[in-house]
């Protein structure tokens, strides 16, 4: 029991993040309505730049390590949302009543832009930060074997859970949580209620890569480093595990993210951890076969 307890703590800092990437997906999921692969590309970006503006920060500015830390964050954030608002504006509104395939073109080449601008960057090095908060925290012991997570595990996951609650909480009793709802549902009868659908479009958009962002931080600071590669990977990662809780309502695809993270890292620790993604995403596959592009109840978050 305890070796399946650590199993399940194994998955809760997975779990945060893929939920942190599901609500982001799925707010802007909503109204665009169609396969955003720069979202992967966004998280692998800030988390790269984070590592750069920090490396910078420590080798040039000779900052401490927190405010090397908090330097980086800012202009990774930063970041994330002149990104976002390139994106939404330049990109992903004049192409939105478009066929589908030209998002999904115009998507995986700016992905495709970011990961290049990251190695170009970084001079094709892998810039690493030191272990950070790595004490062990005690949940459980019986007989030497210890069931723990780490600080920095435990302070990621109440940051992205955070943010989704909040966010969750926001979209439910805000007026923006109400336009954005009435926009998803028909764009057309809110604006003709006097409801600016493009600025809510933009707005949308623009939170959900501040969490893709966010959760680019979080996993930089966990692992201390993102490959240039990782923004492919995780683009059409967030796009199958999304598909757990639903496209289109956020809460629920954060929940259904979450669950995939815990399945994921039992998974691991019961299986053969090398067919761990092939069956993971053969077992996404044939739910997004099965469910089909299905939208949620009217109203729900």
């Amino acid at each position: 029991m305890l070796y399946f307890l650590q199993q399940l703590l194994n998955g809760v800092h997975s779990a945060a993040i893929y939920a942190l990437l599901a609500f982001g997906y799925a707010l802007g999921n909503g109204l665009l309505r169609r396969t955003n692969l720069a979202y992967g590309g966004i998280f692998a970006f800030c988390g790269q730049t984070m590592i750069l503006a920090a490396v910078y920060g420590w080798q040039v500015l000779w900052l401490t390590l927190p405010a090397t830390i908090a330097f980086g964050t800012l202009v990774a954030i930063a970041y994330a949302g002149f990104v976002t608002r390139l994106l939404s504006r330049a990109v992903l509104a004049p192409l939105a009543n478009r066929s589908p395939n030209a998002i999904v073109a115009a998507t995986l080449g700016l992905l495709i832009v970011l990961m290049e601008v990251s190695r170009i960057a970084a001079d094709t090095h892998d810039y690493w930060l030191p272990p950070m908060l790595a004490t062990p925290v005690v949940f459980a012991a019986q007989g030497g074997f210890l069931a723990t997570l780490t600080v920095i595990q435990l302070v990621n996951t109440a940051i992205a859970a955070t943010i989704v609650t909040g966010g969750a909480i926001h979209l439910a009793r805000s007026r923006f949580g109400r336009h954005w709802r009435a926009v998803s549902d028909d764009p057309l009868a809110a604006e003709l209620c006097g409801i600016h659908t493009g600025r809510i479009f933009h707005r949308a958009l623009l939170y959900g890569g501040f969490c893709a962002g966010a959760a680019g931080i979080l996993a930089a600071l966990y692992y201390g480093n993102i490959g240039f590669g990782a923004g492919l990977v995780y683009g059409l990662k967030i796009l199958f595990i999304t598909a757990v809780g639903g496209y289109y309502a956020p809460g629920k695809a954060a929940l259904g993210a979450a669950a995939f993270g815990m399945v994921e890292a039992l998974w691991a620790g019961y299986f053969p951890i090398e067919w761990r993604d092939a069956w993971m995403y053969g077992l996404l596959a044939a739910m997004l076969v099965l469910a089909g592009d299905r939208r949620d109840a009217p109203g729900t978050v």
